[in-house]
C-alpha cells in the first residue's frame, strides 16, 4: 500500500533538489549502484502506508546502523555485471558472442558476476546479517536464488582464478541465457541492501532516530525535538497530536519560523512512511493513508487563476480525499493568505472548523490572523501553538521554539523601519545608509 501525495508536496517538502539546491533525497542518496539510486528515487515517490512494511523496513535500517555494517561490495563489478547482463538480448546461437561486447568484455563480465555470487553468499552467511529478524524474508529469497543447483559450480570457483576458455563459455551461456532472471534477481537484492546501508549510515552520520509505527488507540503523533534536516543548527520542537487534540492553529509573526517547522513536521511524517530515520529524538505515529501540504502554492497563470482561487481549488482537492474517507497529514501555511483579511478570516474559520469533524487526520494550519483563533476555540479537537518573538530594544529575536496559546505578534512595521525603507523613500538612500 502506498502513501497518497501529490507534486505540490512533493514541491514543498523539497523532496528532490534543484540546480540551486539539495533535496531530501540527495542526502539520503550515498548508495554505491546505479540500479540501489534508482530504488531509492521510487521509494521517494512512493512511501507506504502499511504498518508491517514500514516497521519492517525501519527495522532493517536501524540494525545495518547498530551493527555499522557497510556495502561488502566493489561498486566496479557491478558496473561490469550490469553491462554484460544488459547486453543478452541479441545473441548467436550458441550465445557466447554479442556484437555490443568484445571478448574482453565477456571475460569481464563473467569474472563480475562470479564474484558476486560469492559475495552475496558470504554476506548472508555473516552471523550479524542472520541475527537482523527484520531482514530474514530477503535473506531467504537470496539464499533460494543462490542455493539453485545451477550456481553450483560459481561457489567453488576459486576466488581470482583466471579462467579457461571453455569455462568463460559455459558461463557466458549460464549467466546470459539459462539464468539471467535468476542473476538479474540477485542483482537487484543487492540493489535494496545497497539503499538500506547508504540510508544507515546516514541515520548514524547525522544521528537520526527511526519512528515506530503504532497501532490506531492512543496519540496520531507524537514527535520530541524534530528539526528540519537541511537546516544548520537547528532547533527541535515537540509535537503531539491526538483524537482529543488532532487540530493545530499555528501562530507567530513573520521570521518566526512557521515555515520552517511546517516542513520540519510534515519531512518526519514523510520519511517515516518510507521507513527510514529522522531528524528527531523520539517518533511515534499512526500510518495515514496520504501526506498534502500547501506551502508554497503558486499562481495558476495557464488557467489565469489568482493565488486566492488556486488555494480554493486545493481546499476542494483536500477535502475530496477527506470525504472518501482517507486519514491525512493536511498542512497549510498561511491559509487564504490570497484574498482580503475579512473573507480570510471567515474562511479560515470555516475550513478549519469543518477539519475538526474529520477525527482521522491531522491538520495544522498557520495564520498570521490571530483573530481567528479565537472563534476556533469553540471547535473540540483543536489545539494552539505559537513561534514567539522576543523584543531587544528595536530588535526582534526569535527563539523558534513554539509556545501553547495564540500570539498577537506583530512585527512587521519594526522591520521595516529598522531597514529604513521610509528614510529611503522620504530623504534618498545617502542619509538612510547614515543612520
Amino acid at each position: 500500500m502506498i502513501l497518497h501525495t501529490d507534486d505540490q508536496t512533493i514541491e514543498d517538502l523539497r523532496i528532490f533538489g534543484k540546480r540551486d539546491s539539495k533535496g531530501i533525497y540527495d542526502l539520503f542518496n550515498q548508495t554505491r549502484t546505479r540500479g540501489g539510486e534508482t530504488i531509492l528515487k521510487e521509494m521517494f515517490r512512493n512511501p507506504l502506508s502499511d504498518r508491517t512494511a514500514i516497521n519492517t523496513r525501519s527495522s532493517i535500517i536501524a540494525h545495518f546502523a547498530k551493527n555499522n555494517i557497510s556495502f561488502p561490495f566493489n561498486a566496479a563489478l557491478f558496473d561490469m555485471a550490469e553491462k554484460y547482463i544488459a547486453n543478452a538480448d541479441v545473441q548467436t546461437k550458441n550465445a557466447t558472442r554479442n556484437a555490443a561486447l568484445s571478448e574482453k568484455d565477456i571475460n569481464n563480465g563473467v569474472s563480475a558476476v562470479i564474484a558476486l555470487v560469492q559475495q552475496i553468499s558470504a554476506f548472508v552467511s555473516d552471523p550479524a546479517v542472520q541475527q537482523i529478524k527484520a531482514y530474514e524474508g530477503e535473506r531467504a529469497v537470496i539464499r533460494e536464488l543462490l542455493n539453485d543447483a545451477a550456481l553450483e559450480p560459481v561457489h567453488q570457483e576459486k576466488n581470482g582464478s583466471k579462467l579457461s576458455f571453455a569455462a568463460v563459455t559455459a558461463y557466458d551461456l549460464l549467466f546470459r541465457t539459462r539464468e539471467r532472471g535468476r542473476i538479474e534477481k540477485l542483482m537487484q537484492q543487492v540493489y535494496r541492501l545497497d539503499v538500506y546501508l547508504a540510508v544507515a549510515a546516514v541515520a548514524t552520520a547525522q544521528q537520526f532516530i527511526f519512528p515506530v509505527a503504532v497501532a490506531k488507540g492512543g496519540d496520531m503523533l507524537l514527535l520530541e525535538g524534530v528539526y528540519h534536516p537541511g537546516v544548520k543548527n537547528a532547533i527541535g520542537n515537540n509535537v503531539r497530536l491526538h483524537p482529543g487534540e488532532h487540530v493545530i492553529f499555528l501562530t507567530g509573526a513573520n521570521m518566526a519560523g512557521k515555515s520552517t517547522f511546517l516542513r520540519s513536521l510534515s519531512t518526519a511524517v514523510y520519511l517515516a512512511h518510507m521507513g527510514f530515520p529522522v531528524a528527531a529524538k523520539r517518533m511515534e505515529f499512526v500510518v495515514l493513508d496520504g501526506i498534502f501540504t500547501t506551502i508554497n502554492l503558486p499562481d495558476n497563470l495557464g488557467m489565469g487563476a489568482s493565488h486566492f482561487y488556486a488555494e480554493v481549488l486545493r481546499v476542494k482537492k483536500i477535502a475530496a480525499e477527506l470525504h472518501a474517507g482517507k486519514s491525512l497529514l493536511v498542512i497549510f501555511d498561511e491559509l487564504f493568505r490570497g484574498t482580503n483579511v475579512k473573507d480570510a478570516h471567515e474562511a479560515t474559520v470555516a475550513i478549519t472548523g469543518a477539519f475538526t469533524a474529520k477525527k482521522d487526520s491531522l491538520f495544522v494550519i498557520s495564520s498570521h490572523i490571530v483573530e481567528a483563533g479565537d472563534d476556533l476555540k469553540k471547535f473540540p479537537g483543536t489545539g494552539f501553538l505559537y513561534l514567539p518573538t522576543r523584543m531587544k530594544g528595536h530588535t526582534p529575536e526569535y527563539t523558534y521554539t513554539l509556545e501553547r496559546g495564540i500570539t498577537d505578534d506583530r512585527h512587521g512595521m519594526i522591520i521595516i523601519r529598522n531597514e529604513g525603507i521610509l528614510d529611503i523613500l522620504k530623504n534618498g538612500r545617502k542619509r538612510a545608509l547614515e543612520q
